[in-house]
């Protein structure tokens, strides 16, 4: 509240806790709000965590947004937990003050006034989906995103990004090859951390089992049954025309 007038008029009847008396300075420091319940101190009966709830945006920071849950209840949606897979830097990117939005309760702290909120909670963890369906060994198809002195990393999936370490990034000769964003190919998987959220790929690797296949290939013996069938039936014709 910026200021009393908002709640109350001059003459107004008004009933108040005292808080303080300051006989020297004449002066007794009353209270309303005493008088009424702590809304926050109800806070985890009536928006226990992992609820999902809706809400207004009443204000944007650098970190994040605040949603109005209820009057005199802000939540803060940190940046982090605005999208999955967007790299927000400002909340802006996302939403703008007034929108209505829904939010899952993350945390709760009554003593500190403080109300965690996220909204890419309610949508699927493109990183989790990822590892449930891919595995180490796995070729995957990916696009070039940035590149940095030790390695390139790919877009893999919406929104999941692995390293390519520059070492991984040969040709099947051992020839280096120069990736740049933008650039499509196939790599294999060859690390996975699901906790860190990360992915190890390797083009060097794909070369690597293009190469053996081609040699277990090479390696199999070639049945040639059916030709040498069809070589005496056509011999044995011609003998019998002979004759």
């Amino acid at each position: 509240m910026k200021h009393p007038s908002k709640l109350v008029n001059v003459g107004d009847q008004v009933e108040c806790v005292v808080l303080n008396v300051n006989p020297t300075e004449r002066r007794i420091s009353l209270g309303m709000r005493q008088l009424a319940t702590n809304p926050w101190d109800a806070l985890h009966d009536k928006y226990p965590v992992g609820m999902t709830v809706e809400g207004r945006v009443r204000n944007l920071t650098d970190f994040g947004a605040f949603i109005e849950i209820e009057d005199g209840i802000d939540g803060l949606v940190h940046v982090s937990n605005l999208s999955w897979t967007k790299r927000v830097k400002h909340p802006s990117e996302v939403l703008k003050k007034g929108d209505r939005v829904k939010a899952v309760v993350l945390a709760i702290e009554p003593d500190k006034r403080r109300l965690s909120l996220g909204v890419k909670q309610l949508q699927p963890d493109v990183w989790e989906t990822f590892f449930a369906a891919h595995h180490v060994g796995d070729v995957v198809h990916g696009k070039v995103l940035r590149v940095a002195a030790f390695g390139a990393f790919v877009e893999i999936a919406e929104g999941v990004e692995g390293l390519c370490h520059k070492s991984e990034a040969v040709d099947g000769n051992g020839q280096p090859l120069h990736l740049e964003p933008g650039v499509e190919h196939d790599f294999k998987i060859i690390k996975m951390s699901a906790e860190d959220k990360k992915v190890g790929l390797s083009i060097r690797a794909v070369g690597e089992e293009a190469s053996r296949s081609e040699v277990e290939a090479y390696k199999q013996p070639v049945s040639s049954t059916s030709s040498t069938i069809g070589e005496l039936i056509s011999w044995k014709r011609a003998s019998n025309e002979n004759n």
